[in-house]
């Protein structure tokens, strides 16, 4: 049986009726092309073209030649006068010009190269017709643009060009518009640098990846190399023997001035940081030999000031920890920190009195050396430390646990510039990981496979956008990060404040119940220690009376012998009487 369901509508309520018919075509308005307005307008060549449809391709690969490109400059001064006016000398140079100006040609040059520069002065200054300026939903993108994915792509690699491979142990960006990177290149296994192996390190410019801007040459191969935060002219350099160096690249390659090797550091030297002095000419610099020294690059003959860590306090460097990772924060010109190769790091004040009162304090958590060490650039007073198996989060109020960690296997790190809540690990099989702990503090927000060998070093630019990492085949990867990930997101410093004074909060929680328990034990092992002592006066004092007892049984005997005997010897005198 079937249910059907009639919709009845009248006829009038359908609107007029379509009577469709078949006519020529008919011409409405015809407007021809006015060959005046063909003036207003900038012929652009090339012309990007965009299309929604294409023919489909095969995608194929081949391995084309390295092309080696090489950027060349002109410096060009005022030129065009004779050889017998003196472009210095007024009198001479309004006398020629007066000249010039009354000869025909020049009058017919000035109108030709006018009409030609104009043409490209319109060029440079034409509007885009097409153009869109006001888009529909501005709203709805910009909550796209919140809501996006976060990706990482990769812009340029730059290779070592030394025919033998070297670990890329440290980056620096270059302080003016972070166009440039310098980069330092040496071999850390002991004694197993081959004995061709080039010493230099490299200054790269972004645009051209085939070949390196200037090389710098140190005496040894260089650890750790940084810009001048306030002359982007000038590096300071640490090298694999322990000296220090600088050079200044108006100068040329090689170092201005290196530091003597009797007064430099014992071994290869792992961090250099730049102070914030009036000069601008300070720094200091941390090695494995177990010294912090601080220079003057006027003068490098010998350190201003010296450290040596030994955490009991004498100066010892037979018992000094090794320095691998240094921090030092502007805000905070008094205070710095050392990650160890011991795992722990140490806080320190320079401006202490004597020199045991500048260790402050340890914390403890990692069972490797640490390798990076890095304040939060928008709360100082969290600091972040990667070491052989884990990253962690610390807080200086919280000295006997970190607030928030991460187990993967990382080799550096760093916080990034313009978020709070974001930080960057790289990893030995050639991974880059992205952590934002508002989203995930347990995997990260984004990983990207970047090489295939280990990556040793990490630096982020000033403004979030682009990343660098070296890796231990020499190789300098430069990555673009999505708007998302360097672009401060809506509350974001009121959330991650809030994080982390919670985990501080809960940290100290848990430091005070261990407190309880340690002190619960101790008394209980000092109460069992003092019921073993009870327990070992009374044995003591029961060995003591039977000690005593014996004497006493022996020295009756005796006395009873002795009797005994004199009896004896009477009763025999009376006899023979």
């Amino acid at each position: 049986m079937e249910h059907v369901f009639v919709y009845t509508r009248k006829r009038r309520e359908f609107g007029r009726p379509c009577h469709f018919s078949d006519r020529p075509a008919e011409l409405i308005v015809d407007i021809l092309p006015d060959a005046g307005l063909r003036a207003e307008f900038v012929e652009r060549n090339p012309l990007p073209a965009q299309v929604q449809c294409g023919p489909e391709w095969s995608e194929h690969e081949v391995n084309t030649e390295r092309l080696e490109s090489e950027a060349r400059g002109m410096n060009h001064v005022e030129g065009g006068w004779p050889k017998d006016i003196n472009p210095l000398d007024m009198e001479q140079t309004m006398r020629y010009r007066k000249k010039v100006e009354k000869d025909e040609h020049y009058r017919s040059a000035i109108v030709r190269l006018g009409s030609i520069m104009e043409h490209y002065i319109k060029q440079n200054n034409a509007v885009d017709i097409y153009q869109e300026y006001f888009t529909e939903g501005q709203e709805e993108d910009d909550e796209e643009e919140e809501q996006e994915q976060p990706v990482a792509r990769t812009i340029s690699v730059f290779r070592d060009p030394g025919a033998v491979k070297r670990w890329v142990t440290a980056l620096s960006w270059s302080p003016a518009g972070g166009c440039k990177l310098a980069a330092a290149y040496s071999c850390l296994d002991f004694q197993r640098a081959p004995p061709n192996m080039s010493y230099d390190s490299y200054i790269w410019d972004l645009e051209n990846h085939s070949r390196p801007e200037m090389s710098l040459k140190p005496a040894s191969p260089l650890v750790c190399l940084e810009y001048n935060p306030k002359d982007s002219h000038i590096l300071l350099g640490g090298g694999y023997n322990g000296q220090i160096a600088y050079w200044d690249t108006r100068k040329g390659s090689h170092p201005v001035e290196t530091s003597p090797i009797e007064v430099s550091h014992r071994e290869p030297v792992y961090k250099v940081i730049w102070l914030q002095s009036k000069t601008g000419t300070e720094a200091f610099s941390g090695s494995t030999d177990g010294q912090v020294l601080w220079w003057d690059i006027r003068k490098l003959s010998e350190p201003t000031e010296k450290l040596v860590l030994d955490l009991s306090r004498k100066g010892d460097l037979g018992h000094a920890l090794g320095c691998l990772s240094l921090e030092f924060e502007t805000t905070m010109p008094t205070k710095f920190m050392v990650g160890t190769k011991q795992g722990l790091v140490v806080s320190c004040n320079r401006k202490a009195k004597t020199p045991a009162e500048k260790i402050v304090c340890t914390y403890s958590g990692h069972n490797g050396s640490i390798y990076a060490l890095q304040r939060n650039p928008f709360f100082p007073k969290y600091f972040l430390t990667v070491a052989g198996w884990t990253a962690r989060i610390w807080s200086e109020d919280v000295k006997e646990s970190s607030i928030m960690s991460t187990r993967v296997h990382l080799l550096d790190g760093c916080w990034s510039p313009v978020r709070p809540s974001v930080f960057f690990t790289v990893k030995m099989d050639g991974t880059l990981d992205v952590w934002d702990f508002l989203f995930n503090q347990k995997d990260p927000t984004l990983s990207l496979k970047v090489c295939d060998e280990a990556l040793w070093s990490l630096r982020v630019q000033d403004n979030g956008h682009f990343l660098a990492c070296g890796s231990q085949q020499g190789t300098t990867t430069l990555l673009e990060i999505s708007s998302g990930l360097c672009t401060l997101q809506r509350n974001e410093k009121a959330l991650a404040s809030e994080m982390f004074e919670r985990e501080t909060k809960g940290a100290k929680i848990l430091e005070e119940q261990q407190r309880e328990i340690r002190l619960k034990e101790r008394s209980r092992s000092e109460q069992s220690k003092e019921e073993e002592r009870k327990e070992s006066e009374k044995v003591e004092r029961a060995k003591e009376l039977l000690e005593r007892a014996e004497r006493h049984f022996f020295h009756m005997v005796e006395g009873g012998r002795m009797l005994l005997n004199k009896n004896g010897s009477d009763h025999l005198g009376v006899q023979v009487l």
